[in-house]
């Protein structure tokens, strides 16, 4: 936002929710945490088989419990996470300090990362174990749809976290507009504001000490010796 410190203007202004949904990066988060609910919905309802020799589950991803319960672990806090940040986004207009608003974009990079980086990782470990299931611990084929829909959209995001990454490092970059923040947050070493002393021109007039002469102003102020007298009568 032009004039505005990290994509946002100044505090105080009034909460426009128009504007708040039309900003990218809050698009990508709402994305992002519909993503989460398909990924560990997907897991909790049919990514665990009955066996067939008793009431026993397993999971569906190779028979390996930690797969199932990656995905499901991922897919929670990557939902917290996204209500966080949506709570972050509707706050940070109303921030006034700078140096807060920069910590806020600054954290949105590095959690907005690391969840790329840890549904990189659930994608490749979903993936695996689903091409190494042996067919025969599920001849049914139940919950195949949704083994392969939580790989799909563990795979797809990482682009919106990753996303939200790149537009983070953005709004990062824009910086502050200091001219619409308190004189607290501004440099006085870059403030060029102070006006100068006038320079006044010499000029010559009626002698001041009354002794008949003509007196002519000193042509520098520190220059404490008077420069002419023409005197009457001496």
């Amino acid at each position: 936002m032009e004039g505005g410190a990290y994509g946002a203007g100044k505090a105080g202004g009034a909460f426009d929710p128009h504007t708040l949904v039309r900003q990218p990066h809050t698009i990508l988060r709402v994305v992002s945490w519909v993503f989460s609910i398909v990924v560990f919905g997907s897991i909790v309802n049919e990514g665990y088989l009955n066996n067939n020799s008793g009431g026993e589950k397993f999971c569906i991803y190779n028979r390996n419990p930690n797969a199932c319960s990656y995905g499901v672990a991922v897919g929670v806090l990557a939902f917290l996470t996204c209500l966080l940040y949506l709570a972050l986004d509707v706050y940070f207009p109303q921030i006034s300090s700078v140096k807060d608003r920069k910590k806020a974009v600054l954290s949105d990079i590095g959690v907005s990362a690391f969840w790329a980086f840890l549904w990189f990782v659930g994608f490749c470990f979903l993936a695996n174990q689903w091409q190494v299931s042996k067919p025969k611990d599920n001849p049914m084929n139940e919950g195949t749809d949704a083994a392969r829909a939580a790989i799909t959209f563990s795979f797809f995001s990482i682009f919106t976290w990753a996303g939200q990454a790149m537009l983070a490092f953005q709004r990062y970059q824009i910086g502050a507009d200091s001219a619409l923040f308190s004189q607290d947050y501004m440099d006085p070493s870059q403030d060029s504001s102070m006006p100068y002393a006038p320079y006044v021109e010499p000029s010559t007039g009626p002698d001041p000490t009354g002794m008949g002469g003509t007196y002519q102003q000193p042509a520098n102020a520190f220059d404490a010796e008077p420069q002419g007298y023409q005197s009457q009568g001496y």
